[in-house]
């Protein structure tokens, strides 16, 4: 008679006593989200072939095989970028130059098409900007497949960049916007880096230190705070030492007015037709409106700027929730009002916002979709009004007008629209919660989860 395998008590017959159990999955626990499913390799393969044929088209933008109509959107590079270049090659700021307004470590993008001497300046500057872009891409790749994560934020990127049209690599915005996604990024898990980035990246340009507007509170901003004053305190007097001139940023910007393309301009535009005698001048590096009333117009912007921090420091206060995503979908909030509300809106700005947007989107429980996708709207509608009808915006035509009506409508619906969204989601009896976080999970007094989602809510502390 032939032997009957042992059974494990309790098993179906024929199964052996020794049979291994099932393996837990890696990183899975109570309350963890599941990582999403590998992708077929044709799905896997389509997201890096449509980055890698967009791109080439935005290259041959930027080379001059195709030409969009308008101004030359690549002379910031080969003159203005490279005449900086000249000059903070020989240990000192362009500070003769009243368009230079940037922190002391805008010195180093414009500085790193050194590292490529093979390469003309323009060329090398193209490169280097093509490979920050690259990185974003990975680092978005890197943040859709943790738990609870998304590929909606990699599509947002791949998209969205080249929406803005070759200007988008023709201006060093990219780099610092690659410095702020990985902030973003790393903030999950060590805000220690995080708060080191944004602190770096707002010494490029000032705006990525909105990126630890809404770091979780407790231990989590603590660390990430101290770590920014820490690194960019280091950077700073780096510079101090070695290069006069490095707390020149800080006037810089104190006499500039209302630029032709700004949300407050519309006033201007409008005016114009009406009679008012002001005209559009080059003053500190950009178009702007000079003339009777402009200073109470930029005044008013100000003002707006101002009532934009006080709804954050209001929202910090009242916020008792948060989500892995909410330092994200705060940072673009904050982005997304400084901007509207901003003297200035260049064209190179849309990528900061699209590049915030991604990182929200990377995130399944974000609610930043629709905002995230006016941005991209906006991008579009913006390659249109520069460089395509800037002569129009300029000289203040309908056309013009209504392009600049449209593009900062969507910038300003985003805008309102994200603040909502981020103050239903966070700020108690603001409306329907969505997928919650615990602040004890974050070092802080504990908050209320609503039983229903739960199961939905990470158990894993940054």
């Amino acid at each position: 008679m032939t032997d009957t395998p042992d059974v494990a008590p309790g098993s179906a017959p024929g199964t052996p006593a020794t049979a291994p159990a099932p393996r837990p999955r890696t990183g899975a626990g109570p309350g963890t989200p599941p990582r999403a499913a590998p992708l077929p390799w044709y799905r896997a393969a389509l997201m890096p072939t449509v980055w890698m044929l967009t791109r080439a088209l935005l290259l041959l933008f930027v080379l001059k095989v195709f030409v969009l109509p308008g101004p030359d959107v690549t002379v910031d590079v080969s003159v203005i970028y490279q005449g900086w270049y000249d000059v903070l090659r020989t240990g000192t700021f362009p500070l003769d130059d009243v368009t230079w307004q940037y922190p002391p470590a805008a010195a180093l993008p414009v500085l790193s098409p050194g590292l490529l001497p093979v390469l003309d300046y323009p060329a090398a500057f193209t490169v280097l900007v093509l490979a920050a872009d690259a990185v974003v891409l990975l680092l978005l790749q890197y943040a859709g497949t943790r738990p609870g994560g998304s590929e909606r934020g990699v599509w947002l990127w791949v998209c969205g960049v080249p929406l803005l049209g070759p200007t988008v690599y023709a201006r060093y915005d990219l780099m610092v916007t690659a410095v702020a996604v990985a902030a973003l990024v790393a903030g999950v898990r060590h805000p220690r880096a995080a708060g080191a980035l944004a602190a770096f990246g707002a010494l490029l340009k000032v705006w990525p230190a909105l990126v630890l507007a809404g770091t979780a509170p407790g231990r989590a901003t603590r660390r990430a705070w101290t770590a920014a004053a820490v690194a960019g305190s280091l950077v700073l007097l780096v510079f101090a030492v070695t290069m006069p001139g490095a707390f020149g940023f800080l006037t810089a910007q104190r006499d500039r007015g209302t630029e032709v393309e700004s949300v407050g301009a519309l006033v201007l535009h409008l005016a114009r037709w009406f009679g008012w005698p002001g005209e559009v001048r080059l003053h500190y590096g950009s178009l702007e409106f000079l003339g009777p009333y402009v200073p109470v117009v930029s005044t008013a912007a100000q003002a707006l700027s101002v009532l934009a921090l006080g709804w954050l420091m209001v929202w910090r206060v009242r916020a008792r929730t948060w989500s892995p995503g909410t330092p994200a979908d705060a940072a673009f909030v904050a982005v997304l009002l400084f901007t509207v509300t901003s003297r200035v809106i260049s064209p190179q700005y849309v990528v900061w916002l699209i590049g915030l947007a991604a990182v929200c989107l990377t995130f399944r429980d974000s609610r930043m979709a629709v905002p995230g996708w006016l941005v991209a709207a906006a991008a579009f509608v913006t390659v249109l009004e520069f460089p395509v009808y800037f002569a129009e915006v300029v000289a203040g035509e309908p056309l013009g007008v209504g392009l600049l009506f449209v593009r900062n409508g969507l910038l300003v619906a985003a805008a309102l629209l994200a603040a909502g969204r981020l103050w239903r989601a966070t700020v108690p009896g603001a409306g329907t919660p969505g997928v919650r976080r615990s602040r004890k999970a974050y070092g802080a007094r504990p908050a209320a989860v609503s039983p229903a989602r739960a199961s939905d809510t990470s158990a894993s502390a940054p």
